[in-house]
């Protein structure tokens, strides 16, 4: 009997003790935040810009090419961090699906 409340006072222990710094550890993956995208017709290439939150966004677009022979084409930009700008430039054709990745 003895061993057993040791093992019930053992286990509740370890519980309180995950459960304690489960709840003062950060999050360690928080996401950007405020994101927006544009396109830039006369430079051919979209761009994404995030300016609150941590880790890093990237533009992503998909494109029908004007090539027929080609279809659709997905293009992304460079894993960037908040503040900073992530550009893409665009072979012709038309958009269908401009983003931003947020990790």
């Amino acid at each position: 009997m003895r061993s057993r409340k040791r093992a019930v006072a053992l286990t509740c222990s370890t519980l309180l003790a995950t459960a304690a710094f489960m709840s003062v550890s950060p999050s360690a993956h928080a996401i950007p935040e405020n994101c927006t995208s544009s396109h830039q017709p006369a430079a051919n290439t979209v761009s994404s810009h995030c300016s609150s939150g941590t880790g890093e966004h990237q533009v992503a677009v998909t494109l029908i090419h004007v090539n027929p022979m080609v279809g659709y084409v997905a293009t992304t930009g460079p894993w960037v961090a908040v503040g900073q700008t992530s550009v893409a430039s665009l072979p012709p054709g038309t958009i269908v699906s401009l983003r931003v990745n947020r990790r």
